[in-house]
């Protein structure tokens, strides 16, 4: 099913499976500053087309039946005089073994909706600090847990301002880390 507004395409591919659609996958997109000025029934045609090129590994080699809501592309396959375009893409759907039936749309509801979602014109600027930069900035006068550990791993050396129990246990703990510097490892059972 697939179909196309003023502004964007959508479309689903489903499969019946006992007489019943079961959803493959949903596509839709924007339509750029040229496309939207095209006809009613160019935009259908190429909400078909996108369907083909979006779907072809699914598509080839089966039959295929396309549900658009514009009864006219029923008729321009048979038609003999159309733009350039219109006959590329013409070309492209004999690729496939295709049908064309059209569908009303309220009862193509779901393609209908994904063509129609509201673009935002609103574009929100661009964000040029990330939420986790700072994330292992050290704050004034706070080591992070593992500073005692790589200065031991580096130097050898342990800090004497600590109690013989925290020594006792950067000494331990530091049998399962690398310092490959900038980057701290930990080796474990996997």
């Amino acid at each position: 099913m697939c179909n196309a507004s003023d502004t964007s395409i959508g479309a689903v591919l489903d499969q019946k499976i006992s007489k019943e659609p079961h959803v493959i996958a949903y596509a839709s997109r924007t339509l750029d500053s040229a496309q939207k000025n095209y006809s009613t029934t160019e935009k259908e045609l190429l909400a078909i087309v996108f369907v083909l090129e979006n779907f072809r590994s699914y598509l080839l080699g089966t039959n295929i039946i396309v549900f658009p809501d514009h009864a006219a592309l029923r008729y321009l396959m048979s038609k003999k005089e159309a733009k350039p375009r219109l006959i590329r893409w013409i070309l492209l759907l004999q690729e496939f073994n295709l049908e064309i039936k059209d569908k009303k749309r309220r009862e193509n509801l779901v393609a209908d909706h994904l063509s129609r979602i509201p673009i935002s014109s609103f574009d929100p600027p661009i964000k040029e600090e990330f939420p986790d930069e700072h994330l292992m900035l050290t704050q004034k006068g706070k080591m992070p847990w593992f500073a005692d550990m790589v200065n031991y791993l580096v130097t050898g050396k342990v800090p004497t301002h600590l109690p013989r129990s925290a020594i006792n246990r950067i000494k331990k703990n530091s049998r399962l880390y690398v310092w490959d510097d900038p980057y701290l490892w930990k080796h474990c059972s996997d």
